[in-house]
């Protein structure tokens, strides 16, 4: 069952880097690894912006100063990942495990390029050695890539453990509620995807994209609310007149 078409926009919380907590103490670091820590530290946030080429050129950086510098080939993994160069972001992800294999953002961001490229059951495992890390600043966005990452196979179970868990570490959590709201959806009980959207509406500091609004309208649709369904139509017809989500409201009414 195949349900990330519905949940667009959520790559660049996914894929959050942390890059802040990269490395050692700064004055306990030789300079090489200093100037490596910064030149990484830009790759990411360059990165952030979708800047890839000048992100590819602080990761060459940062690795001329230090050619062993576990974060820069996580980063440059992402970048890769992002140009689908698969074949060397696979190899850029595992090096980095190779060099610091305790690293949770690495096993985050390497469990989510695992599973977008169709290998679920090993994306799990690196997320949940994300997990086992005690220092891991953001448990919540591994319980989250491994509920989504579930639901993507059908695994419904596993999927909702995973992001009430998700919650549990990071209540209210816009992505892992908009999850939830998903997966009541998929399994029929609509009153609890509404009860789960109306919270994630509520959280959520971002306006309403094409998505949200199109799971909005089949909730709606499919309580009998007629009113709410009208009103979340006319904000994606208005919002979003070109999006295939429109298209399909228009061809499914």
């Amino acid at each position: 069952m195949k349900l990330f078409s519905h949940m667009r926009g959520l790559g660049l919380f996914l894929l959050a880097l942390s890059m802040t907590g990269c490395g050692t103490p700064q004055h306990n670091i030789s300079r090489e690894e200093a100037n490596a820590k910064i030149h990484t530290e830009l790759a990411a946030q360059y990165y952030d912006r979708g800047q890839l080429g000048v992100a590819l050129e602080e990761v060459s950086l940062a690795l001329r100063f230090k050619s062993d510098y576990a974060p820069a080939y996580n980063v440059r993994g992402l970048v890769r990942m992002a140009l689908h160069e698969d074949q060397q972001a696979d190899e850029d992800f595992q090096h980095s495990l190779r060099l610091d294999s305790t690293d949770s953002d690495t096993h985050n961001n390497y469990g989510w390029f695992l599973c977008k490229r169709g290998k679920e059951p090993d994306s799990i495992k690196h997320f949940m050695a994300a997990l086992k890390n005690p220092l891991y600043s953001t448990p919540g966005k591994a319980y989250l890539n491994a509920g989504l990452c579930s639901m993507n196979t059908g695994n419904m179970k596993s999927a909702e453990e995973f992001l009430e868990k998700a919650l549990m570490v990071q209540p209210n959590m816009p992505e892992a509620l908009l999850g939830l709201a998903n997966l009541y959806f998929a399994k029929a009980d609509y009153a609890g995807a509404k009860s789960y959207f109306m919270i994630f509406k509520k959280n959520n500091v971002s306006p309403l994209t094409a998505e949200n609004l199109w799971l909005a309208v089949r909730i709606e649709r499919k309580l009998g609310d007629r009113i709410a369904e009208n009103n979340y139509a006319m904000q994606l017809r208005k919002n979003f007149p070109d999006a295939r989500e429109t298209q399909l409201m228009l061809y499914k009414q």
